[in-house]
C-alpha cells in the first residue's frame, strides 16, 4: 500500500482491516501538529474538499493534499455540527494537554486536598474530551453528560481517598510496601471512573438498543443484547486503555530502585530529600551540629 492511495473523501487512508491499519490511523487522529493549523490553513482545506465532492478539483491537486486537507478538518472540525472543537479538548491534544494530568495523578506522597484535585482534574477533562467529541447526529439531553460528569468524579474521589487513607492505616506494611501500594492507587479510581460514566451516560441503550447493520451497512434492527455487549466491550477497554500509563510506570520505577546502580547512587531515583556535606555550607550551620552530612528538601 502506498503512502498516500487514492483518496477517498470521510475514509481514513490507513487498512481497517489490519491491526497496524487501525494503529496507523489511531496515530493520524491524535498527532498534535493539527494544533498549530491556523484558520487560514484550515479555510484552505475545507475549501479543496468541497471541490472534490463538486467534482471542481484543479488538475495539479494530489491525493497526498487531500487526505491531509481531510486530516486537518477531521481533527478540528466536528462532523456532526460543523463546529470548531476547543483546542484542549481535541482528540490531537489529548496527549499534550492531557499528560500533565497525568503526571499530577503519579506524583508521590499526596494529601488528600491533592488526590481530590487530581482526580477531580482528570475525570473534568475527560468529561470534556467526551462531550466535544460526541456523537450529535442525535440530540442527548445535557442531563445524560452531567449524570455521566457527577458519577465519574463521584467515584474517582471516593475510591482514591478511599483507598489512601485504609493505606495509611494498614499498620502492617512497611513503609517501603506502603508507597508501593499507593502508587498503583490511581489505576482503580481511574479504571472505575471510566466505566461508571461509560453505563451512565449509556445506559439508556440497554432498554432502546442499538442499530445493528449487515455487510453493505444496511440497518436489520435494533438489538438489546448488542447493546449489552457494546456496553460491557467499552467498560473494558475503558479500564485496559490507563494500564499503560497508571500501571507501568509504578512498576518501572520499583524495578529501577532495586538496581544495584541506584542503590549507590540515590540521587539517580531524584529523591525529594537530598544529602550535602556541612562543609560546603554557611560556617555557622558546620558550627551547629556535629555531623558531617544532613538533608534538605529540594522540593518536586
Amino acid at each position: 500500500m502506498s503512502e498516500y492511495p487514492t483518496f477517498q473523501y470521510g475514509k481514513s487512508r490507513f487498512d481497517q482491516n489490519t491491526f497496524f491499519g487501525r494503529f496507523r490511523h489511531f496515530l493520524d487522529v491524535i498527532d498534535p501538529s493539527t494544533l498549530f493549523v491556523n484558520e487560514k490553513r484550515l479555510q484552505e482545506c475545507l475549501e479543496l474538499l468541497n471541490h472534490f465532492k463538486r467534482g471542481t478539483l484543479p488538475p495539479d491537486v494530489t491525493d497526498a493534499q487531500l487526505w491531509r486537507a481531510q486530516k486537518i478538518k477531521q481533527a478540528i472540525i466536528h462532523p456532526d455540527t460543523g463546529e470548531k472543537i476547543l483546542m484542549p479538548f481535541r482528540m490531537s491534544g489529548f496527549i499534550p494537554f492531557g499528560t500533565p494530568v497525568v503526571v499530577g495523578l503519579l506524583l508521590p506522597n499526596q494529601t488528600l486536598v491533592s488526590t481530590v484535585f487530581w482526580q477531580w482534574l482528570n475525570q473534568s477533562h475527560n468529561a470534556c474530551v467526551n462531550y466535544c467529541n460526541r456523537n450529535a447526529s442525535k440530540p442527548t439531553p445535557a442531563s445524560t453528560f452531567v449524570q455521566g460528569y457527577l458519577g465519574a468524579v463521584t467515584s474517582a474521589v471516593s475510591i482514591a481517598v478511599g483507598l489512601s487513607v485504609l493505606i495509611q492505616k494498614a499498620h502492617r506494611f512497611s513503609p517501603a510496601t506502603r508507597l508501593l501500594v499507593q502508587r498503583f492507587i490511581p489505576f482503580p479510581a481511574v479504571a472505575s471512573a471510566n466505566v461508571c460514566n461509560v453505563v451512565l451516560m449509556r445506559h439508556s441503550e440497554l432498554s432502546e438498543g442499538i442499530s445493528v447493520l449487515d455487510s453493505d451497512g444496511n440497518v436489520v434492527g435494533t438489538s438489546k443484547l448488542a447493546a449489552r455487549h457494546a456496553l460491557l466491550e467499552t467498560a473494558l477497554t475503558r479500564v485496559v486503555l490507563p494500564m499503560p500509563i497508571l500501571v507501568l510506570p509504578p512498576i518501572i520505577m520499583a524495578v529501577l530502585e532495586k538496581l544495584p546502580l541506584l542503590q549507590k547512587q540515590r540521587r539517580l531515583v531524584l529523591p525529594v530529600h537530598s544529602l550535602i556535606d556541612v562543609n560546603r555550607l554557611e560556617p555557622e550551620i558546620a558550627m551547629a551540629t556535629d555531623c558531617k552530612i544532613v538533608t534538605y528538601n529540594k522540593g518536586l
